[in-house]
């Protein structure tokens, strides 16, 4: 597996973008970086980095060939993992983007399921926006998505997809608390706590007040949906999130969840999901069969 160790070396460049910030990473020298680049330039004889006085850049062919590392480095991950489950291991990482309404509580507690399982099983979660979580999946920095509404990509093969709306999350003393439903129109004149406009329950609501003309009153905005939280049970604002971001059980003390009403707002998917052209590591494919299962039954 030798040669993998250099394409890594090439890989750890171009994520740098800097080959003295690489070689500090990789516990190598610039110069033998360098050369070891060189060789490869020259073996394929194609200009791999463009080497600029603050940095590097890929070129074109450059482009080319990192994802190719990529791919390599990927399968050998999962032939590697394939090998410690035949001597009975279990070993393996996960590689895993989601939204940030599944990181609270649902992702947590299905990782935890699932090491009890399988105790020697790491997780790598990185916690992106829709958007972000998909240049993710593309760029083989992770293996599978958890993520709402996932834009459309044709290399993006959806394993299982559930539907959500969106509740309103707000303090139990509030005036609209005693509701067992809510209308956006019931929430003018109430200071609001919504995430950043990158997220998809965002974008839902601004779609909703862009139909109906409503005119809210936004107190703050987070790319933090624990800031959200925050400012709903100390500073008496609503918000509103994805319903599994915020099953009941998970909130708070002194934090209620209503639905708001279908009329107010349309649906949009939650989706598992992978690359169509790569086989999963054994590990990343248990775990999606298990998140699929949990996912099935939390949709009833």
């Amino acid at each position: 597996m030798r040669h993998l160790r250099f394409l890594r070396y090439l890989d750890e460049v171009a994520r740098c973008r800097s080959i003295r910030g690489a070689a500090q990473k990789l516990n190598v020298t610039p110069s033998a970086l360098n050369r070891r680049i060189m060789d490869i330039e020259a073996e394929l004889d194609a200009k791999l980095l463009e080497r600029r006085a603050r940095g590097v850049q890929l070129t074109a062919a450059g482009e080319v060939f990192v994802r190719y590392i990529r791919e390599q480095l990927a399968d050998a991950e999962r032939m590697r993992e394939q090998l410690e489950d035949l001597r009975g291991l279990k070993r393996g990482t996960v590689k895993i983007a989601c939204s940030q309404a599944l990181a609270h509580d649902f992702l947590p507690r299905q990782i935890d399921r699932f090491r009890t399982r399988y105790p020697l099983v790491g997780f790598e979660v990185a916690v992106a926006d829709h958007e972000r979580a998909i240049a993710l999946l593309a760029g083989y920095e992770v293996d599978l998505v958890l993520v709402f509404r996932a834009p459309f990509i044709g290399r993006l093969r959806p394993l299982t997809t559930v539907p959500q709306r969106l509740v309103a999350l707000l303090p139990a003393s509030h005036p609209l608390a005693a509701r067992t439903k809510l209308r956006l129109a019931d929430c003018t004149g109430f200071p609001l706590a919504l995430p950043e406009r990158a997220t998809g329950g965002r974008q839902l609501i601004e779609e909703s007040i862009a139909r109906s003309g409503l005119r809210l009153s936004v107190a703050a905005e987070s790319n933090s949906f624990e800031l959200l939280r925050g400012l709903v049970a100390h500073c008496g604002m609503i918000s509103f999130q994805i319903q599994i971001g915020a099953l009941p059980q998970a909130m708070p003390a002194g934090i209620v969840v209503r639905p708001l009403d279908e009329r107010d707002h349309g649906q949009a998917d939650l989706v598992l999901g992978q690359l169509r052209d790569r086989s999963l590591p054994l590990a990343g494919a248990q775990f999606a069969e298990h998140l699929a299962t949990a996912l099935r039954a939390l949709a009833g």
